[in-house]
């Protein structure tokens, strides 16, 4: 009996080491924070026991303490039963309250006593709406409302997809509203700040008219958003009635900062002239962390809060700022200095996480410490670059105005030898037009006795002409000419053509629809049309050349063989000559035959000193007189 009674109270020993002493309430202390090591707590990995399972005797040796514990340990999506003894006491002036400072988990549930241990359920966390809360505050907070001299427990059961930093402040709520007063007021200069940054850059942006000022708007406003939606500012303000923002916000906004942040890097570091590797890493970095960022958003939810893998961009970021700083880009000094102090912040907060450094409300913010010394930083970093710039501009224009000075130095030299030569080319000129005078008379009678030349060579020329043309009239009359001879009076279409225009309207035009005399020019070339009913004719219409398919000059030579009569040529011979096919020669020749049967059927046989008259086809189309015959015997040609 005796050594059962000895194992009992070393079993309560046991049990007394591993249980959590009551908090007393003493208004001399105000404050304490408690981490979830120096709490006792069950981990339900099952997350199906109930309160009433927990809270029974039978689970109460089973809340432990955990010195060893870090935030590493974690485990997402598993119950964490809090048990928090406090000790009430009727001597207090002071109402008291109990916080969770994490405003990013997911669930609590959180069981009150009264004072006859009856308990009270009150559910908490980011997925309640947040007008739900009794404290309109961005952290959790319960208030205790017992006037009795006893020791109650309170249970909490957390449970969070995300790593949750369980702490809880047992606090009186004036101590409570001096801190969150003062906790706000730094709230709004740390987002004052970044809207008079955001603002002055704007500003800087409307003078300057530099693109890169506006991906910088972008990347400090992404980091508002970033701290809103981890600060929980954002849920209160934003969206407090839409607690599912709560899931996506810190993800999206994450990816924008580090998005705007590798798109201003690019712009404002010129990496393309200065480093074009960086520029095609920071462009692949681009492609690569939106890549990651749609995984995640619509397949790997899970991994809309995991933030250590923005290290990889910021490292890509701060090396080419040291490597474009390193070839000589002054502007990159500040940049370099603010992502310095931004990968300081990042590093206390990891070793925050790991439980190197204490957390402190320093530590706590230090990431928005950093972001706001950054922001200073880049701003400093872009108005440098514009001193620089400046300075440069000014340089350059001292540069132009002494380079104008010198010139117009040496353009009043100039212009004083220009003076000079001036003057003595005017002397020559002078003597030289004297000169000119006096060739130029000569040249002038040259000139009329050269006219006079001329004029009776024209005068010889054109009876030379003439003289050819009587010869050439007279050996068409006489004999057979070839080709080459006949080439000479109609070497082309044009000359044929021209030849048709004098034969067709050498006494009017006369259209063949209405009898009118007026025409214009037709629609192709020497063609006429009507102005009355529009009517175009073509130059070879109502000719036997009309819709021939080869060249008109070489038709005219052989209407002359058939109407000269003369055989010196077969058929052969003669498509040889003209190059084309004898099909064509006997068809045309068959053409012009017909043409003189039909003239001789009348009486008409042409001579062979009018070859040409078969050419015309007149009887088909009689046309009326009008007025206009009778006034003029030429037609008016309108232009």
């Amino acid at each position: 009996m005796m050594k059962r009674l000895v194992f009992l109270f070393m079993l309560m020993a046991c049990i007394d080491v591993q249980a959590q002493e009551p908090i007393e309430i003493d208004d001399a202390l105000d404050a304490r924070d408690l981490f979830l090591k120096q709490l006792t707590y069950f981990i339900d990995t099952t997350n199906a026991l109930s309160f009433s399972r927990i809270s029974s005797s039978e689970f109460s040796n089973r809340f432990r303490q955990h010195a060893s514990y870090q935030n590493k340990d974690f485990m997402i999506n598993t119950a964490y039963w809090i048990r928090f003894p406090i000790r009430h006491t009727t001597a207090t002036q002071k109402l008291w309250l109990l916080e969770f400072y994490d405003q990013t988990i997911d669930h609590i549930e959180a069981y009150t006593p009264d004072d006859k241990g009856n308990y009270q359920r009150l559910q908490l966390g980011d997925s309640q709406p947040f007008t739900e809360r009794l404290f309109r505050h961005k952290n959790f907070e319960i208030l205790l409302d017992v006037k009795a001299d006893t020791v109650l427990y309170y249970y909490f059961k957390v449970q969070s997809g995300e790593f949750a930093d369980i702490r809880i402040a047992f606090r009186s709520v004036d101590h409570f509203v001096y801190y969150a007063l003062n906790e706000y007021f730094l709230f709004g200069t740390f987002y004052g700040m970044i809207i008079i940054i955001a603002l002055y850059n704007f500003l800087v942006f409307l003078a300057i008219r530099e693109i890169k000022n506006i991906y910088y708007i972008f990347y400090i406003l992404s980091v508002a958003a970033y701290a809103l939606s981890l600060d929980g500012i954002g849920f209160q303000y934003l969206w407090p009635n839409h607690p599912e923002w709560n899931d996506y916000a810190v993800g999206i906004t994450i990816y924008s900062v580090i998005l705007w942040g590798l798109i201003f890097t690019r712009r404002f570091l010129s990496t393309r002239g200065n480093a074009p590797r960086f520029d095609l890493a920071l462009k692949w970095m681009i492609v690569a962390r939106t890549v990651f960022f749609v995984l995640e958003l619509f397949f790997l939810q899970y991994l809309l809060t995991y933030r250590n893998i923005e290290i990889i961009p910021l490292s890509l970021i701060f090396v080419s700022g040291i490597y474009v700083w390193y070839r000589g880009y002054r502007p990159a000094r500040f940049f370099v200095i603010a992502y310095g102090i931004l990968f300081a912040g990042f590093f206390v907060r990891s070793l925050v996480y790991f439980n190197v450094l204490p957390l402190t409300t320093r530590s706590h913010y230090s990431l928005h410490f950093s972001f706001v010394i950054e922001m200073l930083f880049l701003t400093f970093a872009l108005g440098d670059r514009i001193r620089i710039l400046k300075r440069m501009r000014d340089r350059a224009t001292k540069r132009i105005l002494h380079q104008n000075e010198v010139n117009m130095q040496l353009k009043d030299k100039v212009n004083r030898e220009l003076e000079q030569k001036v003057q003595e080319r005017t002397i020559e000129i002078n003597q030289k037009n004297i000169e000119l005078e006096e060739s130029n008379h000569k040249l002038e009678r040259q000139a009329r006795e050269i006219n006079q030349i001329n004029s009776i060579l024209d005068l010889d020329n054109w009876k030379l002409k003439n003289s050819i043309k009587e010869v050439l009239n007279e050996r068409l009359l006489e004999k057979v000419m070839d080709y080459t001879q006949f080439q000479t009076l109609y070497p082309d279409t044009l000359s044929c053509h021209r030849f048709l225009e004098n034969l067709k309207w050498e006494q009017a035009f006369h259209c063949r629809k209405c009898g009118n005399e007026k025409y214009f020019d037709g629609a192709q070339k020497f063609a006429r049309r009507c102005t009355r009913c529009g009517y175009n004719e073509s130059i070879t219409a109502f000719t036997i050349f009309h819709s021939i398919k080869f060249p008109i000059e070489k038709a005219f030579y052989i209407a002359y063989l058939v109407v000269t009569g003369k055989k010196e040529y077969t058929l052969e011979s003669l498509a040889t000559q003209l190059d084309l096919r004898v099909n064509t020669v006997w068809g045309f020749k068959h053409k012009v035959s017909e043409r003189i049967q039909v003239l001789e059927g009348k009486g008409n046989r042409p001579h062979a000193s009018r070859w040409h008259d078969v050419i015309l086809i007149h009887e088909h189309h009689k046309f009326p007189k009008s007025s206009s015959n009778q006034e003029s015997s030429k037609p008016e040609k309108i232009s």
